[in-house]
This record gives structure tokens, C-alpha cells and sequence, in this order.
């Protein structure tokens, strides 16, 4: 006789406490295996494959795509003891998987493997337990739609596409983003009557704040709201750095970027001036000097603005530095960002110069105590050992919670960074 086993979203840590349906991975009557990925969700911080626990046949799904579940909301419901492996589905109720830990934290997205399905013959589902089928008001496609990326769906179904009606112009029919925005352009202006363009323009779009949007708007307002910001700002001649770099990249080995030795100088700096890699606990009333630098750094993605977080990178050389950015971006373009890796951060490195611009007051990212920024590096006219000449140009700027330090330190650890960029040997004699 078999069981039915309730499988419920599970604890995804680092304090979220919902996540959004994007891909199911199974459909009512596959059979699947212990710890098989059944549904895809995307948290505010990261898209997560869930695993169940339980092998068995699916008799129920809760949720269409796009809905967002609590914690502990059930996911799907599985008929074990009807299928192979009892015995370890048995164990897997008692003690849970391995591959489910609570709070399941460090999942990422592997999309380059499908999902394990199996179909049941429904003459052989021997399930006791009433099928409940997925609301009606989202049937099934009578064939997969050729869409793998997660991104391409969640853009389809916030602009109410069907994908099904799409024909796809990837290999073997795959859906591509292309696609679904070439079907989000109007047909024709004269196609929308008057008074209803008129109501359009007069209500404007509406776009939810949820999300990595959601947690975004609300770090950023609590940053503003809590922390007493103030912001200094420098001009340094990065000509040298510049230099040390291409001479560095000549010779055999793994390639440097500039973040990385910008990060290098950042915690150099912070080594000298301990106070702006703090945070302020207000319910104990103190100030929190953290042994470690977490080193965030910005990375624009199809999702919105994240910031990955280096670890312990005080410790790492320019070449482990450079390696880690790179690899957080391409995790973080990918959407495969696990949670932790997007937490935790104490300093934050912002590049707004690959936008552009030379200048910018940026919001500490909350709990933080301050945000080093850097703009463009140009050619610029610069007094140089006494004569006019054109020099690559930086503009840095600090952004500090006054609360943790006054402006001495704050100017002084930017003034060394600018001295670090201008003649790099300023850093290897602090080492």
C-alpha cells in the first residue's frame, strides 16, 4: 500500500522566507527518484533547483508558475512504496536526504542537465491517494516548450506571452529572448484605439517591487534612512597603474583585471583604517570592527544590480582576486548565484565607471559601513612633474557612515588608495 508524502518548500536560509514558481520539473504521475530536482524557484537572491527527499510517484502539484510560496507551503505530494526503492524512501521520510539539508542554503541552477522524467502508465499507478491536477487556469502544454532559460519564461509570463504560440529561432526551435521581446513590439501604432492609449498613458506601467527589485528598493531605503552617509572624493593619475597592469598581463599567467588590483589597494586600506570595515549594532549600541573583508562588488545582470561577495579577500593575491570576480560575474549573469554567496559582505567595491561616468554618490549597501567608487579612467590633461600632459584620470569616491569614523579617516584612507593608484609601490611598502 503505498504512502503519500507532503514534500513543502523548505527553509532556503539567509532569512528568505518565500520564493517564486519559475520551471516545474515534474508533472502529476512522473515517477522520480530521492533527492531529484522537482521545481526550479527563484528566491530575491538566486535561482534554486529543490530537490525532494522522497522517491516516489507525483500525485499533486501546488502552484502554477509564477506564484510565490511561503516557507513551508507544500510543493508537491508523492506516492512512495508504488515504485522502486521503497526501503530508502522510507529513510528519507524518517531522517531526510542528503541532499536536502535544512535550511537548504548553496543551490544553484544547472541547467546544461534536464530533468529525470518518467511517466506512469496510468493502468499501473497503483496510488490510494486522490491525483489533484494543476489549476486549470494553467493546462499543461500538449508538447515541452523549447525554452531552457529560466530568464526567457520569467520575461514571457511578466508580459503575459504564451510560449507556446511562439515559434523559436535557436537550434531545433528553442525559444530565445530575442523572441519573446520581438513578440512584445506593437504591430502597428494604429492598432490600439485612442481611448485606450489614452487610459494607458494616463495610468502609466506598473511594475511590482518584489524580488531582487523588492529587497533591493528596501536595502537601499533602510540604508538612507539609518546610516548618516557623507561622501569625499579625489582625482589620481592611474597612468602607473595602468602601466603595472600591462606589465603584469606580458607574461605568462592568469590575466588581472583592474577591480582586482583596486581590491587589492581597497584592503590594504582597510588594514590601515579598520573602522570603515565595521558595521553599527543599534541594539547593543556599538560599534562592530569585523576581523574579516567580505568584499562585495557590483555586477549588473539580466536580473537587476547584485553584489557578489568575495570572501576573506584581504588573504587573496590580484590573480585569486581576478579568478573569483570572474567567476561570481559569470554565476551571477547566469543566474546561479547560490544565497550565501550574495550575503555577508562588510565593504563594497563599486565600478560604475564600465557605464561610462566619471562620478557618482553611491548608497552604502546596509549593514556596511562604507562604498569605495570608481569612475571611468580617461585620458586627461594633468600636471605632471611640473608640466602639463595628458595622463589616464580616475575619480574616487567614499562614501562612509559617519557614525563608525570622522572625515580624518575617511580622507585618509581614500588618500592612500589614490596614492596606491598614482605610484603602486606606495602598496608593496605597506606589505
Amino acid at each position: 500500500m503505498p504512502q503519500v508524502l507532503e514534500f513543502k518548500l523548505p527553509d532556503l536560509g539567509e532569512g528568505l522566507t518565500e520564493a517564486e514558481i519559475v520551471r516545474w520539473l515534474v508533472a502529476v504521475g512522473d515517477v522520480v527518484e530521492i533527492d531529484q530536482p522537482v521545481v526550479e524557484v527563484e528566491t530575491a537572491k538566486a535561482m534554486v533547483e529543490v530537490p525532494c527527499p522522497y522517491g516516489g510517484v507525483v500525485t499533486a502539484r501546488f502552484g502554477e508558475e509564477g506564484t510565490e510560496l511561503p516557507v513551508g507551503a507544500p510543493l508537491i505530494t508523492v506516492a512512495v512504496g508504488s515504485v522502486t526503492e521503497p526501503a530508502r524512501a522510507a529513510e528519507a521520510e524518517a531522517e531526510g536526504s542528503g541532499n536536502v539539508p535544512r535550511p537548504l542554503i548553496g543551490y544553484g541552477t544547472d541547467h546544461s542537465r534536464p530533468a529525470r522524467r518518467r511517466r506512469v502508465r496510468p493502468v499501473t499507478a497503483a496510488v490510494s491517494a486522490p491525483v489533484v491536477a494543476v489549476p486549470a487556469a494553467a493546462p499543461a502544454p500538449a508538447g515541452p516548450v523549447p525554452v531552457i532559460s529560466p530568464l526567457v519564461r520569467k520575461l514571457a509570463r511578466d508580459n503575459g506571452i504564451d510560449l507556446r504560440a511562439l515559434r523559436g529561432s535557436g537550434p531545433e526551435g528553442l525559444i530565445l529572448r530575442a523572441d519573446v521581446e520581438a513578440a512584445l513590439r506593437p504591430a502597428a501604432p494604429a492598432a490600439v484605439p485612442v481611448p485606450v492609449a489614452a487610459a494607458v498613458a494616463a495610468q502609466g506601467e506598473r511594475i511590482p517591487l518584489k524580488g531582487l527589485r523588492g529587497v533591493v528598493a528596501e536595502k537601499l531605503s533602510r540604508s538612507r534612512r539609518e546610516i548618516p552617509e557623507a561622501t569625499c572624493w579625489v582625482d589620481a593619475d592611474a597612468t602607473e597603474l595602468m602601466a603595472a597592469r600591462a606589465a603584469m598581463n606580458a607574461v605568462d599567467g592568469p590575466k588581472i583585471s583592474v577591480l582586482a588590483l583596486l581590491a587589492r589597494i581597497c584592503t590594504a586600506a582597510l588594514a590601515k583604517y579598520p573602522e570603515l570595515n565595521s558595521t553599527v549594532d543599534l541594539a547593543a549600541n556599538e560599534i562592530v570592527r569585523l576581523p574579516a573583508v567580505h568584499l562585495g562588488f557590483a555586477a549588473q545582470t539580466e536580473r537587476g544590480l547584485m553584489v557578489p561577495v568575495v570572501r576573506d579577500a584581504q588573504t587573496r593575491s590580484p590573480e585569486s582576486l581576478s579568478a573569483e570576480f570572474a567567476r561570481l560575474t559569470e554565476l551571477a549573469r547566469a543566474g546561479k548565484l547560490a544565497p550565501a554567496d550574495l550575503t555577508g559582505g562588510t565593504f563594497t567595491l563599486n565600478n560604475y565607471g564600465v557605464f561610462g561616468v566619471d562620478g557618482s554618490t553611491p548608497i552604502i549597501n546596509h549593514p556596511e559601513a562604507a562604498m569605495l567608487g570608481v569612475g571611468r579612467i580617461i585620458p586627461k590633461p594633468w600636471v605632471y612633474r611640473g608640466e602639463l600632459a595628458v595622463r589616464q584620470v580616475v575619480q574616487l569616491s567614499l562614501t562612509f557612515d559617519h557614525r563608525v569614523c570622522d572625515g580624518g579617516a575617511a580622507g585618509g584612507f581614500l588618500r592612500y588608495v589614490a596614492d596606491c593608484v598614482e605610484n603602486p609601490a606606495v602598496l608593496l611598502r605597506g606589505l
